[in-house]
């Protein structure tokens, strides 16, 4: 007679019981998928089979708020879309824009360092994260970083956080820096046949003195349409208005809808493309041209931060493309399940990835977190 195997599922109400259950499966040995809402089961590498399974969904209370120290600290298990809604009845923000936003929690949203369209002028996670705490697979709660600003005591230890996809620790709670919401904001569109004509046009609205708060470029199988949005007081707005000539102004309910649709778009079309793959390819703005001309249709840059992704139906066409990119670091943000299981999801891990390797045996030794989430490498 075989052997039935049971998978544990754990839902921690506190960061304490969150520490007592990593360290409970750890003794035993236990492998551990780490996950908050799993809202980004299709992201990354593939989830291993593991004994347990310990979501922070239940952690989802605020801890501190500090309206006008412009801080936050909130559990990991906090659904996003609870987050935004609280700041915004204070006029502030955390402009993240991560994709699955109606979904995801922040842990999920600080583990897997997603972001959106905003980064051309706010930057990401590790911009707008000042501290925060996590549970190891000792038991230990370790607290780092704080509540102020430009307190940088311990902020490397949150930064090693962020981005690793559960594989260290489980995030527990984060601090954010806040930003108040401008005045208003206006948003201006072009439309292009040729790329080199939507390079140009980026190019001088990065040398000048505008400081739009998000600038992305899409790709689609009619051409090229640049998406500029500025925020601030109406002076400002009527000045975005002088200084880019040839630009469409986008009434309020286009200019909602048009980046609603930059947000969701992978969503969206992955809900369209269940066998298709996400390739994500971070470079040097002097390469976002070369990278988006080489990616069919469609695809979205973000032409402000050099960040570009290429949508193909074919997963295996996206390994390829990973594969052979030089114009920066690829990697396969998204594809089926079946598919991640053997393909290389990051080609080029980079030098700094022997450093990353040492941090996960200093962590998880005996790899019982999150096995292969971080794109299959870790």
């Amino acid at each position: 007679m075989g052997s039935l195997i049971l998978t544990l599922l754990l839902r921690p109400t506190s960061a304490e019981e969150l520490a007592r259950a990593l360290a409970d499966c750890a003794r035993q040995h236990h492998s551990i998928r780490l996950c908050g809402n799993a809202s980004k089961n299709a992201m990354a590498g593939p989830i291993a089979p593991a004994d347990a399974t310990i979501s922070t969904s239940a952690l989802r209370r605020v801890l501190k708020y500090e309206p006008r120290d412009l801080t936050i600290s909130v559990e990991a298990g906090m659904p996003w879309r609870e987050f935004t809604a609280l700041l915004a009845g204070n006029r502030q923000m955390v402009p993240l824009d991560p994709p699955f936003g109606g979904e995801a929690t922040v842990g999920g949203v600080a583990a897997a360092n997603t972001s959106g369209p905003r980064r051309r002028l706010y930057g990401s996670a590790r911009d707008m994260i000042i501290g925060m705490s996590f549970a190891t697979l000792e038991g230990k709660l370790i607290q780092t970083g704080g509540m102020v600003v430009k307190n940088v005591a311990g902020l490397d230890m949150a930064k090693l956080m962020i981005g690793s996809f559960g594989t260290l620790a489980a995030i527990a709670s984060v601090n954010f820096r806040l930003y108040p919401m401008p005045a208003a904001t206006r948003s201006f569109r072009w439309q292009f046949s040729k790329l080199t004509e939507a390079i140009e046009r980026r190019d001088a609205i990065l040398g000048g003195v505008l400081q739009p708060m998000a600038l992305d470029l899409f790709k689609d199988a009619g051409g090229y349409a640049l998406l500029l949005q500025a925020g601030g007081s109406p002076a400002v707005l009527d000045r975005y208005r002088r200084e880019l000539p040839g630009a469409e102004m986008l009434d309020a309910g286009a200019e909602q809808e048009a980046w609603l649709r930059i947000r969701q778009h992978t969503p969206m079309w992955l809900m369209l493309n269940p066998q298709g793959a996400v390739v994500r390819v971070s470079c040097p703005l002097t390469q976002v041209g070369a990278v988006l001309d080489s990616m069919p249709a469609p695809a979205i840059a973000r032409a402000g931060a050099g960040v570009c992704y290429g949508y193909f139906p074919d997963a295996a066409q996206a390994a390829a493309f990973a594969a052979a990119c030089r114009g920066g670091i690829a990697v396969i943000e998204f594809a089926p399940p079946s598919f991640r299981e053997h393909a290389t999801l990051w080609p080029a891990p980079g030098s700094d990835f022997a450093i990353m390797e040492k941090i996960k045996v200093m962590f998880d030794p005996d790899r019982l977190l999150n096995r292969g989430r971080l794109y299959g490498r870790l």
